[in-house]
This record gives structure tokens, C-alpha cells and sequence, in this order.
């Protein structure tokens, strides 16, 4: 087992197109897991391999990887930054003791930048921060590093300093050092001297590091007051602190595709990210367990991938003691007893078996486990923690699935419903209305791209439509003194059912009320119940569209009966049909569901959101401007919002984040009403 003081575990987290897994392939190559530098656009990074991520040039699923960096072994997290994909982003948080965030130095902090912080800092990890791309065209140093303070609230300690920016980007400035550190094209360094041109620049920026050192610790400021310097000794330690403490936020610059500062990195990951042992006690449902190889084995399932060879692979965190292979373990969860063979250390899709114990911190996968899936915790058999599991973001869109050919319904829903084992932000059903399968996720590009993975790995032959948007129609007026009459004689016993009705509109939300007014046994007992039951199935097969009719209550005052004729299905009929005439006699209106949708975007692009909104029949109810973000709240029809993802993504050029849940069902104006009953009748006539 690796010495847990100097062990790390680490998440790469960013914006999509921060060049993360850019990054990680740096990261490696420089510790010799590989031989050379794969590239996202060619397909040929060790991280991102399956299928999906190669045609669409980025991760859609975690990635991980192990290896060593000056004798010390690391582990890391290579996250999807694509908001589709990263749903989970809690779990692997919680599965590491430090944090990595990538920013582009071309765009800086976007929206889905400060919500990653934000859920580092909820988390409570230490982190570490890559300003990358310093190569690029447009690549801004000054107002990404500006943006860390401005935009996340942070407080910077900048390492490095970069030599020239864009075509000119040659090397960086040690600032601790003092050393000017200039790239090679193998990627190697070599001494230099500081141009002219940035020496006061590094300087101030010196100052300004060393200030923020010593503010985040209460001795060190009073002794920067009095002297107006910290010792290297003092600099080295209040900069380990203050990253321990959350504090501080180290600050180092690269350029991965040209392998320009990944040794950098690796040491300051080495150097100021926390080990195992500085984990605080994992909280469980009920106690706490030490984060620590002596006390009692505990694992956290946080990830589970499917291996077209092994079959399931479960990802687990060692969270306390020590984990052999061939052991027993108890999946706490569900009380099931799982055997672990073989434990596995993932570099992307390979798959290299350890016959070493692994203590706390370790990323270990486990091959062929039973009974266990994502956010269980595994325990030795007297074991009984169970980590309290980390929320994940909301599904925020719904498509039906259908299958190619008709009654292949179960072979579709039973290929889409093994992946959710390995994507819990996913959600499989079927909507009892319609019918159909239905599959939310994070995105219109989750749920294709998942559609995607079950047609190549399960021989589906699945498409993709959307939803039926769940209508519903109600009375706006009332309906007084209807009869319904059932009477047949066919020879033999006949049926005969009479009741008299009265129906009245309620106010949103009350949902369906039935009332027996029924003296003196006008209709017997036994028969009032299947009155109510015939007007439930009538106002569930709707009256204008087809939708169930809600909100209105229906009393029963009156009815004759027959003394051999009747029945419970004779009464039942004459309910339906005292409904029927009550809703030709009544107006009725269509309802349409309205949702609350929150819409986080750069404030340049306000006005053209809330235009667009507005164009999608939404009704702004406010905004709120935060470091350059406005988060616009609204309430629009569903119907308007069902491919709303790819819109936002074109209108913000990727920048926009937007969530939505239910709000409340509102009364449809006289042309949806319309094209809605038009395409009602046209989809009855197909069938």
C-alpha cells in the first residue's frame, strides 16, 4: 500500500472545452502511463474511447486513471464538462480529496464555471486552478486570472506567470522561485532570464500573492504588517494551509496540447492538494467513519461502467481501512453479501489487476458485483456504514421512445433500461395516457446520445420522438339537472341505470369531487358508487382533445331503478352519459401545463433571452445579476420548452444554463386550443 501521506485523488473539473481531458493526457504522458500525446479532435486520448466520445469530440462519461509522479501515487477524475454529462458531478466530487479546475484562458469563467465552484466549495474540496490554452488565439491571461476573483469569489495565489501569451507563449515565471522556466518544443524546461518587459508586472503580481497568503491566516498577517515580507519558509507553509483550509487557490498556467506545464502541475498537485489523511470523518446516514487505513473497511460506489468483456464494473472510493483482493464485503444497502476477486486500477479502458491492499483514497474498480449499484456503500461483513449519498441535478427533458417495428416495445425498454445502472441521471417510464417509453435526462444531447450507446451495444432499433405534451381539459361553466338514462332490453334480463347530475367547475389544483345527494333510495346503495366510477371513466377520456377533464365536482341528487333490471354496469353507463350531455351542455377549456423555468446566462445576453422567452408565450416574472451572470425567471408553456436545450446552446453560443420544473396547468388561448384538437382528430384518424 502507497504511503497515504503522500497518496492524491483528484477530480479534473471545467467548462466543456477547457480542455480537461487535454490536460489529463498531459498529466500522464509526463508520468509515463503513456508515450505520447493523444488529441480530443483525433479520437486518440486515453480517457475519452468509447464510441460516443469519439464521434462528438468529448467526454461523455467520467474517465479515470492512476500513476505515479515522484515516487507518490495519484488517482484522477477526468469529469465530462458538457452540462449533458455531468449530472453526477456530486459523486465524483465526493469520491476525491482535492480538485483540479480547468479555465480557458480564451473565455474564462463561464456559467457552468461558477457552478462547478460552486459545487467544489458545497462539497468542501480543496482546489487548484489551470488557466490552459495560454497558446490559443484570443488567449487573455490577465482577464481569466481576473476572473477568478471577480467570478468565483476566489482567492488566487498565482504560481506561475506567464512568458508572452498566443503564438508567443514560451514559458512562465516561477513565482515562489523567482526563476524565469522556458518551454521547450519536447516539452521540457530549461532556465532563462525574465524579459524586461514583464519584471515589474511579476513583481506586483508577486506582492499581490504573498498579500493573499498572509491574509488567509491571522500570525502570518500580523507578521507581514510588521515586517512588509513573509520568509520562503512561512510563504510555503500559509500557502499549504490556506489550500487545506479552502482559503486559498493555487493558480498554475499551461498549454496541454504543446505539453507546456504538466510537470508544473503534477507538483503542485503533489505539493498543496490534500492526502486521504486530511480528509475530515465521512459523514454516514447515522455515525462516522475516520478516513483512515485502521479503521473499518468502507467503499463508496460511485460510478458503475459496462465493459463489453467483464460485464459490469463497479468504481469505488476506499472511504476507511483497507480493501485485499479475494475478500467479502456487505453491501450495506441491501444487506447482500458481494465476493471481490480481482482488484482493478483503470487507465481509460485499460484494465491493469493489483494484487496490492488499498487503504483510503483509492479509486479501485471491481469487477462482476451481484447486487451493488451507484451510491451503495460496501463494508467488511460487520460492517454498517452507509455514506449519506451526494443529490445530483434534476432531469431537465423527456422524450418518448418507440421502437422501429411494432411489438418490439419491451425489447427497447429493457436495452435503454440497462443503462441506467451506469447512468443514475438518467430516468426510464412509461406515461399510463399514451403509452409511450419515456426517457428524461440532463439535455436533448443525453438522451441522444444514450439513445445512441443502446442501439450500438444492445442491437435496438430505437426512435426518438417527442413526448405527448400531458393536456388537460376542465369545465368553466357549470351544468345543471342532467339526466343519464341507460335502458336495453334484448331479451332475457335487460339494463336499465337513471341518474340525475349536477356539475360545477373547482378552482385549480382541487382536483375531482363526487357528492351523493341521493334520498329516500332513489337509487339504491350499492349503485352510487358505480354512478361516480361511469363520470371518472368518461372525464378520463376527455371531451375536447382527448386529455383527462380535472377540477370539477359532480353531485348525484336523484335517479330511478329497476328492481330486476339494474346493475352496477347499468349505472356505471348512465354516469358516462349524464357526463357526456353535461360537457355539451358546459364550456370546456383546454389546460396546458406551465413550467417555472430559471435561465442563468451572461448578462450580454439578457435582452435576447428574455426576447425569446417572451416569443415561447413565457411570462418573465423577474431577474437577478450576479458577477456578470443574470439568472431569469419565467413561466412558460411545456410546450414551448421541449428542444429548448440546443436553442439556449445556439442563442449563448454554449454559455446559458437553464433549469425548469412544474409550476401549474393554465387555460390554453383559442389557437392552441385549435391546433391541438386538429392534430388530436388527424392522430385518431391514423390509428
Amino acid at each position: 500500500m502507497s504511503d497515504l501521506n503522500t497518496q492524491r485523488t483528484y477530480a479534473l473539473v471545467g467548462h466543456g472545452g477547457s480542455g480537461k481531458t487535454s490536460v489529463a493526457e498531459m498529466l500522464l504522458l509526463n508520468a509515463g502511463v503513456i508515450n505520447r500525446l493523444g488529441k480530443v479532435e483525433e479520437g486518440t486520448t486515453a480517457l475519452d474511447y468509447e464510441p460516443e466520445e469519439i464521434k462528438r469530440r468529448g467526454s461523455t462519461q467520467p474517465g479515470f486513471a492512476s500513476y505515479q509522479w515522484n515516487k507518490n501515487q495519484h488517482f484522477l477524475i477526468d469529469t465530462p464538462g458538457d452540462s449533458n454529462f455531468a449530472g453526477d458531478l456530486n459523486y465524483m466530487l465526493t469520491a476525491t480529496d482535492g480538485v483540479v479546475l480547468v479555465i480557458d484562458a480564451v473565455d474564462g469563467v463561464k456559467p457552468l464555471t461558477r457552478k462547478i465552484w460552486a459545487g467544489i466549495q458545497k462539497a468542501g474540496r480543496p482546489a487548484m486552478i489551470v488557466i490552459n490554452k495560454m497558446d490559443r488565439d484570443r488567449a487573455e491571461f490577465e482577464t481569466a486570472f481576473e476572473n477568478i476573483s471577480e467570478g468565483l469569489g476566489a482567492r488566487p495565489a498565482l504560481l506561475y506567470y506567464p512568458i508572452g501569451s498566443k503564438e508567443d507563449f514560451k514559458g512562465v515565471v516561477d513565482m515562489l522561485s523567482g526563476k524565469a522556466l522556458m518551454f521547450a518544443d519536447d516539452g521540457g524546461v530549461s532556465e532563462g532570464e525574465i524579459p524586461g518587459d514583464i519584471a515589474d508586472t511579476v513583481q506586483a503580481m508577486r506582492e499581490n500573492m504573498v498579500e493573499n497568503i498572509a491574509e488567509s491566516d491571522e500570525e502570518l498577517m500580523e507578521r507581514y504588517f510588521e515586517e512588509g515580507e513573509l520568509t520562503p519558509e512561512e510563504i510555503t507553509q500559509g500557502l499549504k494551509s490556506g489550500v487545506l483550509a479552502g482559503e486559498l487557490v493555487p493558480v498554475v498556467v499551461s498549454a496541454a496540447l504543446e505539453n507546456w506545464g504538466g510537470a508544473m502541475i503534477l507538483d503542485t498537485i503533489q505539493n498543496l492538494l490534500p492526502s486521504p489523511l486530511d480528509h475530515a470523518p465521512w459523514q454516514g446516514e447515522e455515525g462516522e467513519v475516520e478516513s483512515s487505513p485502521d479503521a473499518p473497511l468502507s467503499c463508496f460506489v460511485f460510478k458503475t461502467l459496462a465493459d463489453p468483456f467483464a460485464g459490469q464494473l463497479t468504481v469505488v472510493r476506499v472511504l476507511s481501512g483497507t480493501l485485499k483482493p479475494d475478500s467479502s464485503l456487505k453491501n450495506t444497502a441491501n444487506g447482500e453479501k458481494e465476493r471481490v476477486g480481482q482488484l482493478v486500477l483503470m487507465q481509460g479502458k485499460e484494465q491493469q489487476a493489483t494484487k496490492e491492499p488499498m487503504g483510503p483514497g483509492a479509486i479501485v474498480t471491481l469487477a462482476k458485483l451481484k447486487n451493488t449499484h451507484t451510491g451503495n456503500t460496501l463494508c467488511d461483513e460487520k460492517g454498517d456504514f452507509v455514506l449519506a449519498k451526494p443529490a445530483i441535478s434534476p432531469q431537465l427533458i423527456t422524450f418518448a421512445l418507440a421502437p422501429a417495428e411494432k411489438g418490439d416495445e419491451d425489447k427497447v425498454y429493457a436495452a435503454v433500461a440497462k443503462l441506467l445502472d451506469e447512468d443514475i441521471t438518467l430516468t426510464l417510464g412509461r406515461d399510463e395516457e399514451s403509452g409511450d417509453i419515456l426517457l428524461s435526462g440532463m439535455g436533448q444531447n443525453h438522451i441522444e446520445i444514450s439513445v445512441e450507446k443502446a442501439k450500438r451495444r444492445y442491437k435496438a432499433d430505437i426512435v426518438l420522438k417527442t413526448p405527448k405534451v400531458p393536456y388537460r381539459e376542465t369545465f368553466r361553466t357549470p351544468a345543471k339537472d342532467i339526466q343519464g338514462r341507460h335502458k336495453k332490453q334484448s331479451g332475457g334480463r335487460g339494463q336499465f341505470g337513471d341518474c340525475w347530475i349536477h356539475i360545477e367547475p373547482q378552482s385549480s389544483g382541487t382536483g375531482y369531487e363526487f357528492e351523493d345527494k341521493i334520498v329516500g333510495g332513489a337509487i339504491p346503495r350499492q349503485y352510487i358508487p358505480a354512478v361516480d366510477k361511469g363520470i371518472q371513466e368518461a372525464a378520463a377520456r376527455g371531451v375536447l382533445a382527448g386529455y383527462p377533464v380535472i377540477d370539477f365536482k359532480a353531485t348525484c341528487y336523484d335517479g330511478t331503478y329497476h328492481n330486476v333490471d339494474s346493475s352496477e354496469m347499468a349505472f356505471k353507463i348512465a354516469g358516462s352519459i349524464a357526463f357526456k350531455k353535461a360537457a355539451e351542455k358546459a364550456q370546456i377549456a383546454l389546460l396546458e401545463p406551465v413550467m417555472l423555468v430559471t435561465v442563468a446566462v451572461p448578462d450580454s445576453f439578457m435582452g435576447d433571452i428574455i426576447g425569446d422567452l417572451s416569443s415561447r408565450r413565457g411570462k418573465v416574472l423577474g431577474s437577478d445579476a450576479t458577477a456578470g451572470v443574470t439568472e431569469i425567471k419565467a413561466h412558460v408553456p411545456m410546450s414551448e420548452m421541449l428542444r429548448y436545450a440546443p436553442d439556449l446552446n445556439a442563442m449563448t453560443g454554449g454559455q446559458g444554463t437553464f433549469f425548469m420544473e412544474f409550476a401549474q396547468y393554465e387555460e390554453c388561448p383559442p389557437n392552441v386550443t385549435d391546433q391541438v384538437i386538429a392534430e388530436n382528430k388527424r392522430a385518431a384518424a391514423a390509428e
